[in-house]
């Protein structure tokens, strides 16, 4: 019996989470092959080992050997061979292993730099978290515990790669499944993820059970669930806004704080077109266009913001073009303003088509809509681009007028001119007397 070769095996198969059976197989392998080297045979080699008592037997050309007598070089090859074998095998562990955690987080300690990236030892294996999936404005340094979701795991020569990230949406879902039990059972969804990594990330979430409020849930008492996750991230901004089945109350929602005043959806081109009073535009936009942006990804629709004034700019254009156009009455002005088209440039994007199908127009007179729309929208365009091209213009000229103003009021003070000052002429008076 030979159980010390037993032992060695189940050790190395817990460690290193490779299967009994495989070690065993490579040891066979190993071994064969330092036997045929050693005998310098082409013959066959074969070797078994009992899987019950460790027993090694070995049959060179169908005659047994012992393969302890073989020597020290024999054994060298077998072990370098061995080597090779289970460092494959445990490529091939830790492949498997981690495939299956693709989208988890996974916690480690960060390692080292390696030009931007960050090598992160995650347990049996070290991982990389690229500079393009790291938060903006985060610093790490060697030997802190980081957080990261793993997004892909790829074979690669002699080593298998992991690739790690914070800045994926994922990342903040799988913290809001650790950190809220009601969103780990379920109770809780999160029905749309939007994010900007390191500045605003915008949640929508539903409850299941009518008794609990999803929003209070993700919050938490006086914020300590919302806050754990906003501290993981660095302070990212994380808003989280209420699902409703209807596109309007969603946008509406997703648009918070901004207050919204009118709202027309276009479904043929998944348009929304929101009205915001002057002083809540700022708001709706958000910093650098954040506000908005989030929210069409949060809500799946483009959403185009005006203030009132625009709007009704845009609703008089398209209305006064519609009733110049022969054979269209108000109730079809009505209808079309119906689809959710609010300008002319709508009109155009939709196309004829829509009008035939959904309002059951003459295609003649459809076309003919579609194209003095066109016309016109192209017509406006061209007038407000001559008009903003007079106004850059003028302002030039005021520009030029003051500095050729402030320029003569330089060149004619006394001092400059040769003339004496009065003050300069006073004080050596004084001197004088």
């Amino acid at each position: 019996m030979n159980p010390e070769l037993m032992r060695i095996v189940d050790g190395i198969s817990r460690d290193k989470n490779i299967e009994k059976e495989s070690i065993l197989c490579d040891l066979e392998a190993a071994m064969a092959s330092a036997a045929k080297k050693h005998f310098a045979t082409t013959e066959t080699v074969e070797v078994k080992i009992n899987r019950e008592t460790g027993d090694i037997e070995a049959y060179v050309s169908g005659e047994k050997i012992d393969i302890k007598k073989l020597g020290r070089i024999p054994a060298q090859t077998a072990k370098q061979v061995m080597i090779q074998k289970l460092r494959e095998d445990e490529r091939g562990s830790i492949y498997t292993e981690f495939q299956e955690r693709v989208g988890e987080i996974s916690s480690g300690v960060v390692a080292r730099f390696e030009g931007g990236a960050i090598i992160v030892n995650i347990g049996r294996t070290e991982a990389i978290l690229p500079r393009s999936e790291q938060i903006p404005g985060e610093s790490h340094h060697p030997g802190e515990r980081i957080r990261c979701l793993i997004i892909e795991v790829k074979e690669v020569p002699h080593q298998v790669r992991i690739i790690l990230s914070r800045t994926h949406p994922d990342f903040v879902r799988r913290l809001f499944e650790q950190e809220v039990p009601e969103v780990t059972e379920r109770v809780v969804e999160i029905r749309a993820l939007s994010r900007e990594a390191g500045y605003r990330t915008k949640v929508a979430v539903t409850s299941v059970d009518s008794k609990v409020d999803a929003v209070g849930a993700c919050v938490g008492v006086r914020g300590s669930r919302i806050k754990n996750i906003v501290d993981e991230l660095g302070g990212e901004k994380i808003d989280i806004v209420r699902w409703n089945e209807s596109s309007q109350i969603l946008i509406s929602n997703a648009l918070r704080p901004a207050e919204i005043r009118e709202m027309a959806l276009c479904f043929e081109l998944n348009r929304a077109t929101v009205v915001v009073s002057d002083d809540q535009l700022s708001l709706a936009i958000g910093k650098r266009g954040q506000n908005v942006r989030l929210a069409a990804r949060l809500t799946g629709w483009d959403i185009d913001i005006l203030t009132p004034h625009e709007y009704s700019e845009s609703m008089e254009a398209l209305i006064q073009t519609l009733r110049n156009i022969e054979g269209v009455d108000d109730t079809t002005i009505d209808k079309i303003l119906a689809l959710g088209i609010v300008s002319l440039l709508d009109l155009e994007e939709v196309g004829p088509q829509p009008l035939i199908e959904s309002l059951k127009l003459n295609p003649d007179l459809a076309k003919k809509i579609v194209t003095k729309a066109s016309a016109e929208a192209r017509r406006l365009a061209a007038t407000k681009a001559k008009a903003t091209a007079a106004q850059a213009v003028l302002a030039r000229e005021l520009q030029d007028t003051r500095s050729r103003g402030q320029t003569g009021e330089k060149n004619s003070s006394p001092s400059e001119s040769g003339q004496p000052d009065q003050n300069l002429n006073r004080l050596e008076k004084d001197k004088a007397s």
